[in-house]
């Protein structure tokens, strides 16, 4: 019912009244506070995962996927919501035109929107990009690098299945994204690190099972985005987790082919360094 909207008056008369553009505006400030409530939901739901992280509970994982689905319906309804937002804003600004410039004689063509002048988001659009309100972006709505940062502050707080989970929803929204092979190569980071602190607590079974995932998630970086900055990155975290897996040789073959094929990365001293270390046991 809140996105159904309501006919304008310029949709009946041809011509925009002050009552319309007061009913506009009540509107547009019912959406605003639903859209405020909304986002508050949206925190609170982030603030109750990083609460049962801490907590590690039994049925940990269980939980984090219900609430994870839930924050991922959040967001949508928010960005949603914004984008409603946006669209009265616009609309508002165009009666208010039309009421200022009204005479007697038939009402002109609607004046083309421009920018708002409001706050903008994180990382807005160019200016005077669109000519009509439906095609214009919204400036509110969530940008791909939100998503991205919010999922790279809980892996640097150490809730590691919280960034997975994050950065899996950037990757399944933005598969094609500038930051994609990086949000992969943290996925694989992500594992590896939940591994360090089972083995560091005596889970050895579930260490394995995370460097194991470790493995898979880096191997991605190069299938999938060879050529992104995290590729050679990827390669060497990837030999350390088979060298934890007691696989030296595939670990081998890992680095020589992180020297052979990225000889300037910044990994490729520690490669040589990894290799030169491996052969006197081979």
């Amino acid at each position: 019912m809140l996105f159904g909207g309501c006919a304008s008056v310029t949709d009946v008369a041809g011509v925009a009244t002050q009552q319309d553009l007061l009913d506009l505006r009540a509107e547009l400030a019912r959406v605003q506070q639903i859209a405020q409530r909304t986002k508050a939901e949206a925190d609170a739901a982030v603030a109750q995962m990083d609460k049962r992280q801490r907590e590690r509970t039994a049925d940990e994982e269980k939980q984090l996927q219900a609430t994870s689905q839930r924050l991922e319906g959040l967001i949508a309804s928010l960005t949603s919501l914004q984008a409603r937002v946006d669209e009265l804003n616009a609309r508002t600004e165009g009666l208010s035109r039309q009421l200022r410039g009204a005479t007697a004689v038939p009402p002109p063509l609607p004046p083309t929107p421009t920018a708002r002048p409001t706050a903008p988001a994180p990382t807005p659009p160019p200016a005077e990009a669109a000519p009509t309100p439906s095609s214009r972006p919204s400036t509110n709505a969530l940008q791909p690098q939100d998503i991205y940062q919010a999922a790279y502050i809980d892996f640097s707080k150490g809730s590691y299945p919280l960034a997975v989970a994050g950065f899996r929803e950037f990757l399944r929204r933005y598969p094609d994204h500038q930051l994609a092979g990086a949000a992969q190569y943290w996925i694989g980071e992500a594992h590896f690190s939940l591994a360090r602190s089972f083995t560091n607590a005596g889970q050895t079974d579930k260490a394995t099972e995370a460097l194991e995932q470790a493995v898979q998630e880096f191997r991605k970086v190069q299938a999938n985005y060879a050529r992104s900055d995290k590729a050679a990155t990827a390669l060497y975290k990837e030999a350390l987790a088979l060298l934890d897996l007691k696989q030296p040789a595939v670990a081998q073959a890992r680095l020589q082919y992180l020297v052979d094929n990225f000889p300037q990365a910044e990994e490729a001293p520690l490669a040589r360094e990894r290799l030169a270390a491996l052969k006197p046991g081979q």
